[in-house]
């Protein structure tokens, strides 16, 4: 150790009585941060004894770029840091964080920081108002925003332009989660002179990759992309998320959870901000997602009430109260403006046989897994359960060649004859026809089909 003396470091860190450790901060040639090790500890910080002097500080700390500028900060610009972070998620207690530099007697490579922490179970609303007055400002703008407008969406789109515009960034948007019905959704966006739409870019996004997030925020509070090696260390874990990034010109990024009971139900996504401005927007970011939690988490509940009401449970689609709903609603925009449309009535043929063979939880699984088949194959379209063993698909957005390849690949996938078998009828109208018309003959070859089935399987007979 050059320019200090061990002896003292560990003499200042064993006078703490809260958890310590003195760090030492390198600074690279081109004046940004190098390695940071923790150079000396009090049993504290260590608690379960292990030697962890000389060690990388994220060896006992999840590794955060904003904690990397504070403790660069503190070491090199002689800046004292003090806040009350919460980490309740992470450990079960708010953290209140100190970080005090150490004069490194002139060393031009290495500086000195301590690092002070102490844990509350509570938040103690005086520490936590020691936040700069912009930030305060800023916060106090959204939550009064939040209570503008009715209208959830309008609201959040304010906010959320607001945000960009806070953290100068690219594009900034609102993205909530629903586990139970395996599905997130873009309810905000705001983009630079509108150059982009987060929607659309989103809609290519499987489920997987929004879901993968929550595994790689454990362990920090937010997920931070400043450059290209926090790009690639990200890579690393979720190489498929971070295909789309890239495609997407996405140089930096700040994903801040939205943490409702316990639970992440969304996230604030912000892309391609000035780095430099980080440590200034963080903190103000995660206060602002610890108050959209729970809007996103009152919009979340909601939809899950409105989803159940038109939602069959056991497959996964919609219900036959949403199919006539949406069909008189559909028959009525198809006569104002007529546009190709293609109707198929699926029935599951081996549904009564096993529900009477190996009884109806057999058969709720058979359902489960024929109405995943379902989703996969006519994702882009309406899917309903009409009846007990049927299903009705509507599809306005494909072609009659495009439908005939779904309904294909449905045979494919569902030509199990002793599990999910559909025998399907289909019609398509590339006129102005009606669209109760076009279900009646779709119904009609569904039931020609389905007696094809029952003469080639008798034994399916019930």
């Amino acid at each position: 150790m050059s320019g200090i003396n061990y002896e003292t470091l560990k003499t200042i860190v064993n006078m703490c009585s809260m958890p310590s450790a003195i760090l030492s901060v390198e600074k690279n040639d081109d004046g940004t941060c190098g390695k940071i090790l923790m150079v000396a500890t009090n049993d504290k910080f260590s608690m379960t004894g292990e030697d962890v002097e000389g060690q990388p500080y994220d060896l006992k700390i999840p590794r955060d770029p904003k904690f990397e500028e504070i403790l660069f900060k503190a070491a090199w610009n002689n800046e004292h840091y003090h806040a009350y972070v919460d980490t309740t998620r992470l450990y079960g207690y708010w953290t209140e964080d100190i970080v005090i530099p150490i004069n490194n007697n002139g060393d031009s490579k290495i500086g000195y920081c301590q690092f002070i922490y102490n844990l509350s179970k509570e938040m103690d609303s005086g520490k936590y108002s020691i936040i700069s007055p912009d930030i305060a400002s800023f916060v106090i703008r959204t939550c009064i925003n939040l209570r503008k407008n009715d209208d959830f969406y309008t609201t959040m789109n304010l906010v959320t332009k607001e945000i960009r515009e806070f953290t100068d960034s690219f594009a900034t948007s609102i993205v909530t989660i629903s586990k139970d019905f395996y599905q997130f959704e873009v309810i905000s966006e705001s983009v630079r002179n509108n150059l982009v739409s987060i929607h659309d870019i989103f809609t290519d996004i499987p489920y997987e990759i929004v879901e993968s997030w929550e595994d790689l925020i454990s362990g920090t509070d937010c997920i931070i992309i400043r450059n290209e090696q926090d790009m690639c260390d990200i890579e690393k874990r979720a190489p498929e998320w971070v295909k789309t990034l890239r495609a997407n010109d996405v140089k930096s990024l700040c994903l801040a959870p939205f943490i409702h009971q316990n639970m992440i139900i969304g996230y604030l996504f912000i892309t391609n901000f000035d780095v430099t401005q980080l440590a200034r927007f963080k903190d103000t970011i995660e206060m602002v997602a610890f108050f959209l939690a729970s809007e996103a988490a009152h919009h979340i509940f909601i939809e899950k009430l409105r989803s159940l009401s038109s939602l069959d449970i056991r497959t996964g689609v919609q219900n036959r109260n949403a199919m006539n709903t949406k069909v008189d609603e559909l028959a009525m925009e198809l006569k104002i403006a007529p546009v190709p449309y293609s109707v198929a009535f699926c029935t599951l043929s081996t549904l009564k046989t096993i529900n009477i063979n190996q009884g109806h939880d057999a058969g709720n699984n058979l359902l489960r897994d024929a109405g995943k088949i379902l989703r996969e194959v006519f994702k882009d379209d309406f899917i309903y359960r009409s009846a007990g063993d049927e299903f009705a698909v509507i599809s306005t957005n494909s072609s009659e060649e495009e439908f005939s390849k779904k309904i294909d690949t449905l045979k494919e996938k569902a030509s199990d004859p002793e599990w999910v078998y559909f025998t399907v009828g289909y019609y398509t109208d590339a006129t102005d026809g009606s669209l109760h018309t076009a279900m009646r003959f779709a119904n009609q070859y569904g039931q020609e089909f389905k007696e094809e089935f029952y003469y080639t399987h008798p034994e399916m007979i019930r």
